[in-house]
Parts: structure tokens; C-alpha cells; sequence
């Protein structure tokens, strides 16, 4: 069985006020990633330990809508479970993959890189969040691209906030 086409895709949200130092701690409390993301409703911890590789997290109710019940009447709340799989502190990149989930992402993995603005570190970052998954059936590349920087660009504003104590 021949796999699916790969998608690609990359966002990038500047922070004029925040340093990569005050945001990568953000990041790397996995479990409660939706204090940042606005459209999960729900996010904790499954498996392991907050932060750690192998740890697992359930995310439930965001934009990517799930998939279909067979009858088209009442369609579940979109979930998936996602297992951090590296943590590099001194670069600032984490990665992650969907373990299981209703949204139709098959061999989805991102990863997360917070890159330092300035000569000393300390004049803003630049979050870049990119991904590759299957194709979709019933999506299309551009647009989930769209919702992941329309994600991002509400993300960062709110940890840029968080970051300067707002």
C-alpha cells in the first residue's frame, strides 16, 4: 500500500518584548498548553512526566474539525493525544507527534523552535512552528496552514503578555 503524500508547512510569530528565555518555559509545559492556545479548550497530561520526552498530553475542542460520524448528524469534539519526542533546552526546539486523535492526521509531527533576536539574546524572538502530515482528505494545505498562523500570531500575543507579566 503506497503511503499518502506528505504535507509541509511553516508559521512564524515575531515577539517584540519577550526573549526566548521567557517564552521557551511556555512551551515546555506540555500538559498545559491550552493557557496559550486559544481555541483548546482542554489540555493535560496522560502519560509521563510534564516536559520530559515520552510524555503524552490530550488536547479536545480546536479548529481542525474531526471527522465525521457515519450518519452526519452530531460530530464529536476534535481530540488528539500527542507524545513530546525531544527537548532541546539550550537551542529552545521541541518536537512532538500525534499519537491518536478524530481529526484524520496520520504521521503528523511538529516542532516547535523559539530563535533569540539580537546580539545579546535580549531584543525579542521569533517562534516558528512547522509541521509535516499525510495529506488530509478534506482539507487543504493552505488553509490548515492558515489556521496554524492564525494560531500562532493569538499564541504569541498572549505569551508575550504572560511574559511581561500583562
Amino acid at each position: 500500500m503506497a503511503s499518502q503524500p506528505k504535507w509541509e508547512g511553516k508559521v512564524s510569530a515575531k515577539l517584540q518584548n519577550a526573549t526566548a528565555d521567557q517564552i521557551w518555559p511556555l512551551f515546555t509545559d506540555f500538559f498545559n498548553f491550552h493557557k496559550w492556545f486559544p481555541t483548546l479548550a482542554t489540555c493535560s497530561g496522560v502519560h509521563g512526566t510534564n516536559g520530559e520526552p515520552g510524555c503524552i498530553r490530550y488536547c479536545a475542542g480546536f479548529s481542525i474539525p474531526s471527522d465525521a460520524t457515519s450518519d452526519h448528524t452530531v460530530k464529536p469534539v476534535a481530540w488528539s493525544k500527542e507524545r513530546l519526542v525531544a527537548v532541546d533546552h539550550d537551542d529552545h526546539v521541541l518536537s512532538y507527534e500525534i499519537v491518536e486523535s478524530n481529526i484524520g492526521f496520520k504521521s503528523y509531527v511538529s516542532t516547535v523552535k523559539i530563535v533569540p533576536l539580537g546580539p545579546d539574546c535580549q531584543v525579542g524572538c521569533v517562534i516558528d512552528w512547522s509541521f509535516t502530515v499525510e495529506a488530509v482528505q478534506g482539507l487543504v494545505l493552505d488553509d490548515l496552514v492558515k489556521k496554524y498562523d492564525v494560531g500562532l500570531q493569538r499564541m504569541s500575543r498572549i505569551m508575550e503578555d504572560c511574559a511581561l507579566g500583562n
